[in-house]
């Protein structure tokens, strides 16, 4: 027998008051290269449950042959379910209905004319019929401030390491 699906408890609205970061999940995926050795453009995403394991394939408007997945659909995908989450915790603590919302994320891969190298760009939108638009746009930015991902973007929290086998 299948069990139902339940929505996360409103308990993750709760403030943390700790004075280090303290992680509730972990997950890993490595990405490793493939026929070209270049993981972008022919590699292999897989975590470290195995529940994902997907090939990654160099988007055609980048000159690859499509036919996979790119990093910006991934990072598209985790964004926007994350910051739906946070909306749908939000208008669960103010006992709204939000029915039928969606969350579309759009990140472009492009040139940077800061420092001549890559960034990204990411656009959010945000539907939410049925509510009064200053409640939606109060929700909005609620979200904006819960959502990890949307905090990541605005204040770049990313360690990266060197290892050497």
């Amino acid at each position: 027998m299948k069990t139902k699906l339940e929505a996360p408890p409103l308990s993750l609205l709760d403030r943390y008051r700790g004075r280090e970061f303290e992680p509730l999940y972990a997950t890993t995926v490595t990405v490793s290269g493939g026929e070209t050795g270049h993981g972008r453009a022919s590699g292999v995403a897989r975590s470290n449950d195995g529940m994902l394991d997907l090939a990654l394939r160099l988007p055609t408007e980048l000159g690859g042959e499509g036919g996979g997945t790119n990093p910006e659909q991934l990072f598209a995908a985790a964004f926007a379910g994350c910051f739906h989450g946070a909306l749908n915790l939000l208008g669960k603590r103010s006992k709204l209905t939000l029915d039928d919302i969606a969350v579309g994320v759009q990140v472009a891969f492009g040139r940077d004319p800061m420092d001549g190298g890559y960034a990204l760009m990411i656009d959010v939108q945000v539907r939410i019929p049925g509510v009064a638009r200053e409640v939606a746009e109060e929700l909005v930015r609620n979200a904006e401030r819960l959502c990890p991902y949307a905090k990541m973007a605005r204040q770049g929290t990313v360690n990266i390491v060197a290892v050497v086998d």
